[in-house]
């Protein structure tokens, strides 16, 4: 049978991470790989708790259809949060969504026809990047450092791109773990203002700080209703919940319901629910608190571990929250080629190859340090170093 896909299948990458976790079922793999919150600090009994109450006071309604733009009550709790964020917002503002994955997708599908132009940091948010390339897009890749994106490279970009939007992860980046500072933060707004350039900002990893202080996001500092705020609680509570929210300009979001109509009429009626009961009866700042000292304890200690064991070639950056680490291997290391070698010793990475719009980026690997416990990490670096040192030697 000879089946003729959509055109847009053909740039769609499949995501390397997907096929990666499918290794990770073997026990006796250490994987640095997947961009997992740890399982064990999930609020567990909480949750069914929650749950219990939602089903023994509200069964039915928790079951039955429910409102596109969200459930109310959770809406005000996500507006809340927003406000403490700095961004003014109310609940009539704000959209839920199937996780942040729906919110980049219904975004662009808004948003984006084929052939336009998107700025992304790089390397960016590899997902986001499948979001985008279902639109048959092309990319423009904005240069970044240790202090995020740089603002000065954007005028000539726009001017010669034409971009229809930025998409930027201010805080603890995927894959680099980078923070854009604050006054280019402030230089990223004028430049947009200045453009008109619409800001796609990614947030869900802002609430997990563990040294430093927060940054206001983007999105507290426009007043020209050009930034498209997005987070999650998939970091922050439980990913299982599939439960995220967009804050956008009033034409923007209007589209993005009647998308979100045709994608899945609403989000889980239930799991908005059992979140609003659980953010109502318990303490989820003392739950972020803990996953923050958990996080920042095990960065600490994958940090440790490869000044210890990594040949001096390599380096990697230093984050003040997060989930990530970004190695920068020597030029003549490909890290696509170093993952088979380090499967072969038990542990995984990313190749830092599919967070490059363009592909490149072959001498980088993305290490995650949430999901492993202090042993796992310092077994799992040892592997991984005598691996790079071994290829480096080569």
């Amino acid at each position: 049978m000879n089946i003729r896909f959509a055109r847009r299948m053909a740039s769609v990458r499949p995501s390397t991470i997907r096929e990666i976790l499918k290794v990770t079922q073997q026990p006796d793999i250490i994987s640095f790989a997947g961009g997992l919150p740890a399982p064990e600090l999930f609020p567990v009994s909480e949750i069914k708790v929650a749950a219990e109450r939602v089903l023994t006071d509200n069964g039915p309604q928790a079951l039955q259809y429910g409102q596109t733009e969200g459930y109310l009550p959770l809406r005000e709790t996500f507006a809340a949060e927003t406000r403490s964020r700095g961004i003014s917002c109310a609940a009539e503002d704000v959209l839920i969504t199937t996780g942040s994955q729906q919110s980049l997708d219904l975004t662009a599908r808004v948003l984006l026809d084929p052939g336009d132009c998107i700025l992304t940091e790089n390397p960016t948010y590899l997902a986001a990047l499948q979001a985008f390339q279902s639109c048959e897009v092309r990319f423009a890749a904005v240069p970044t450092d240790e202090g995020g994106l740089i603002p000065e490279a954007l005028p000539e970009l726009i001017e010669r791109e034409h971009p229809k939007l930025l998409y930027t992860i201010p805080n603890f980046q995927n894959p680099t773990g980078v923070t854009l500072r604050r006054e280019r933060r402030q230089a990223l707004y004028e430049i947009a203002a200045r453009y008109g350039l619409l800001i796609l900002e990614d947030d869900p990893y802002g609430k997990l700080r563990y040294t430093g202080e927060d940054i206001p996001p983007v999105k507290a500092l426009d007043t020209q209703g050009l930034v498209i705020y997005m987070s999650t609680v998939s970091k922050t509570v439980a990913p299982g919940l599939r439960t995220g929210w967009v804050v956008a300009p009033e034409e923007i979001a209007h589209k993005i319901v009647i998308c979100k109509q045709a994608a899945d009429l609403h989000s889980s009626s239930l799991d908005q629910r059992i979140l609003h009961a659980y953010f109502r009866d318990f303490d989820n700042q003392a739950h972020v608190n803990r996953i923050r000292q958990a996080y920042g304890e095990r960065y600490a200690q994958m940090d440790q571990c490869l000044r210890d064991a990594m040949p001096p070639e390599f380096s990697w950056t230093h984050p003040e929250g997060g989930m990530f680490l970004w190695v920068t291997c020597p030029e003549s290391v490909n890290s696509s080629e170093l993952m088979p070698r380090a499967l072969q010793e038990k542990v995984l990475f990313v190749p830092g190859r599919d967070f490059f719009p363009d592909g490149s980026g072959t001498r980088y690997m993305r290490l995650n340090f949430s999901n492993s416990s202090p042993e796992k990490i310092r077994t799992g670096i040892a592997r991984l170093a005598g691996v790079c040192a071994a290829t480096a030697l080569v």
